[in-house]
């Protein structure tokens, strides 16, 4: 099995490369750099371009079975950069999948997609589910809804399998206190991605990439639909993090429990800079 990952020179993708590592499985690395550390013995691939030039995905996207996208714009910036990186980027790699018929597709959104949601455990006491309707808190939030509504229209239109994931922060160790809720740690990651690529024909889906967090407040449910069952559990670092931060109030304060925190409030200029 060949699997394609963009973004392959980027830190969540460098996370993946051992967990996602199989007897027979290939993984062909897209960047417009080389990832450090290739593997020997045919076990990775590099493909060098743009997510913005259609001809350079297409190679990439050539003799593949699946497709894990990380690529594109992963921060804040202006219209015409977060749309050509991350809209017109995924649209670029959509139409090479469905030209190759690649039809297993994992495609990293983000929880900015739905930033001005809030916690409500009266209406959701199981957790705000994955499928909300998008709120994006910010324009990079904006272009990963349209990331996700691309997605849908390629599942609809052409019948592709396209999971997307709303996620959470990635990270070896949950940042400040908000992770203590919304973190993923790589080893989950690398589970929720295998459950992705495995999932029997799963159509359209958004979950959320979250691990099992004592005080998370994201379901789980969706995930659990294609087989995605966390492990790992935020608050074994509580104890730190509040030593730090201080004790989080997820039940009032507005930056940990809204979905996007406090890319709700900033300045888009600052959060630009």
């Amino acid at each position: 099995m060949r699997i394609l990952v963009t973004g392959g020179a980027g830190k969540v993708a460098t996370s993946l490369r051992t967990r996602l590592a199989a007897t027979g499985r290939v993984l062909r690395l897209f960047d417009v750099v080389r990832p450090a550390g290739i593997e020997g013995a045919g076990a990775e691939e590099v493909v060098l371009g743009s997510l913005t030039d259609p001809d350079a995905v297409a190679a990439a996207c050539r003799g593949v079975d699946a497709i894990v996208h990380l690529g594109g714009q992963s921060k804040e910036a202006d219209a015409g950069e977060v749309l050509r990186a991350n809209a017109l980027g995924t649209y670029h790699l959509l139409e090479a999948a469905r030209r190759e018929g690649v039809t297993r597709i994992v495609l990293a959104s983000s929880s900015h997609a739905a930033g001005f949601h809030v916690r409500d455990d009266d209406t959701y006491p199981d957790g705000l589910p994955a499928g909300v309707p998008p709120r994006p808190d910010s324009l990079y939030g904006w272009s990963k809804a349209a990331v996700e509504s691309l997605a849908g229209l390629y599942a609809d239109r052409f019948g592709l399998d396209v999971i997307c994931v709303r996620i959470g922060l990635w990270f070896a160790t949950p940042p400040q206190n908000r992770g203590l809720a919304t973190w993923l740690s790589l080893d989950d990651g690398a589970r929720l991605v295998e459950a992705c690529l495995s999932a029997p024909s799963p159509g359209f889906r958004i979950v959320w990439g979250v691990s099992r967090n004592t005080r998370r407040w994201w379901s789980l449910a969706e995930g659990e639909a294609i087989g995605y069952h966390p492990k790992d559990d935020a608050e074994v670092y509580a104890a730190e993090r509040i030593a730090e931060f201080g004790e989080p109030d997820f039940e009032h304060d507005p930056e940990l429990t809204r979905v996007g925190a406090w890319w709700c409030d900033w300045p888009l200029a600052q959060r630009m800079g």
